[in-house]
């Protein structure tokens, strides 16, 4: 369903399991940084009236997924570590050319949202599955299909305000360029690295 054209290696579990702490942290701040993205979102595209009902919305459920992931971290006696770039991220956004038409830089910036958010729900899967951690794996059973609802909203909006034929084409070009991204990744302790 997800599309992705090169799946996490599940060794990827076994370098998670070995610091929780470091997943539920940089979990966090993703987390974060999609809210972050939603109200970007708005701000940039005023004009596009459901895109700026459906972000708002989205604020909500991604800052309240924050709250569920920091109060994980409390529960285990930890506090929320300072924030860590995203290798994964910094490299995908690079792949569309900057400027062209609003429509052009919309569509580019659903296309990436949609992504990552696939990536994001094809690694909590993963967690479900194989985490040792029978709480953190509900845990992350129960976030995946939100995951999976704002990938498949974003590739829609993305298919909405584009031309279908092309939005198809850039978003099968930019899975592409994602796999090559992920054969060097899979080796930290963070949702997408």
């Amino acid at each position: 369903m997800l599309g992705l054209k090169l799946p996490t290696d599940p060794r990827w579990v076994n370098i998670v399991e070995k610091n929780i702490e470091e997943i539920l942290t940089d979990h966090a701040y993703c987390e974060q940084k999609a809210a972050s993205t939603a109200i970007s979102l708005i701000v940039s595209f005023p004009e596009y009236t459901e895109i700026v009902q459906e972000m708002t919305k989205l604020v909500k459920e991604e800052i309240s997924h924050f709250k569920m992931v920091h109060d994980k971290i409390i529960e285990r006696g930890w506090i929320l570590g300072r924030d860590r770039k995203d290798d994964y991220v910094i490299q995908l956004v690079t792949f569309f050319p900057k400027g062209g038409s609003r429509t052009t830089q919309l569509v580019h910036r659903l296309l990436y949202a949609a992504l990552i958010e696939a990536r994001s729900c094809e690694r909590f899967k993963l967690l479900s599955e194989e985490l040792e951690d029978q709480v953190l794996a509900k845990f992350y059973r129960d976030l995946m299909v939100s995951e999976a609802n704002h990938y498949t909203m974003f590739l829609n909006f993305a298919r909405q305000y584009g031309e279908r034929e092309e939005v198809d084409k850039k978003w099968q070009e930019l899975l592409t360029y994602e796999a090559q991204i992920m054969e060097d990744l899979s080796k930290q302790e963070t949702i997408h690295g």
